[in-house]
């Protein structure tokens, strides 16, 4: 079976500093689908935005963003939980920082770990542990970790979930006739220099961090998929009936058949 990682971000999941139930109730429901065909990895942001609504604190600051993402990662896991009761799907919480895959014997832990959740049926849900670890340790958005997740654990396929549709030549909010990027196969030039701008006060990326993690996966030879979170039209057609309408597929001009 293939290994799908699926990476969602603050914007698509919560919604005025609360949880968008619905939003995550399709997400749910698509992974449900998905696990038919495909062994599932969830990397998830969220927490911040989530404990928002129980500690106002500042998050711009070290210690308040510490704060309140302590208090949101069980409001967070809490929500997923419920949702994923309804299909009898049990869930499991990681928690990895820069320095889980910089050092083999503990890269090799989370992945044996998470191969025991797989063997066993049950959801590996990951997220960025940015309570304990110093700056230095995290990665500072969750598109980084997914990609770095994605290669570790040897995934077929990243799919990142966004506020947008795909990658588009122009920005698409300034300019009518952008038009999307269905493939590519290397990213343009200077695509990785422009400033992160992300479009929610909780996120901590935008379409640059989205581009470093494409190219990532690239540069060791496997695919990612950008598409929209708010509507997984796509994203359901695209993974469960192989049809590409909109979202960019990020594929290696060669892919490596041996990914060691």
């Amino acid at each position: 079976m293939n290994r799908l990682v699926i990476k969602v971000g603050s914007a698509v999941l919560t919604d005025k500093n609360k949880i968008a139930k619905e939003r995550m109730l399709n997400l749910v429901t698509l992974i449900v689908k998905l696990r038919a065909r495909y062994d599932v990895l969830l990397v998830t942001s969220g927490a911040v935005a989530a404990g928002y609504s129980a500690l106002q604190l500042d998050k711009n600051k070290q210690i308040g963003k510490k704060a309140i993402a302590s208090a949101g990662q069980p409001i967070l896991m809490a929500s997923y939980k419920k949702k994923f009761d309804i299909y009898n799907i049990n869930t499991a919480q990681i928690l990895l920082t820069e320095d889980d895959f910089d050092s083999r014997k503990r890269t090799k832990m989370f992945q044996d770990i998470i191969d025991a959740h797989l063997n066993n049926n049950i959801l590996p849900i990951i997220n960025e542990n940015d309570i304990t670890s110093t700056p230095e340790q995290l990665f500072g958005d969750n598109d980084q970790l997914s990609a770095s997740v994605a290669h570790a654990v040897k995934a077929d396929l990243l799919v990142i979930l966004s506020d947008i549709d795909g990658y588009y030549d122009k920005n698409p909010q300034e300019h009518n006739d952008a038009k999307i990027y269905k493939v590519l196969h290397e990213l343009p030039k200077g695509s990785l220099k422009d400033a992160a701008t992300p479009n929610d006060p909780f996120a901590t990326g935008g379409i640059v961090t989205k581009l470093k993690a494409a190219d990532f996966m690239l540069k060791n030879g496997r695919k990612m998929f950008l598409t929209n979170g708010f509507d997984l039209t796509a994203a359901e057609q695209f993974l469960l009936h192989d049809t590409h309408t909109l979202g960019t597929l990020f594929i290696p001009k060669e892919e490596t058949k041996d990914k060691k």
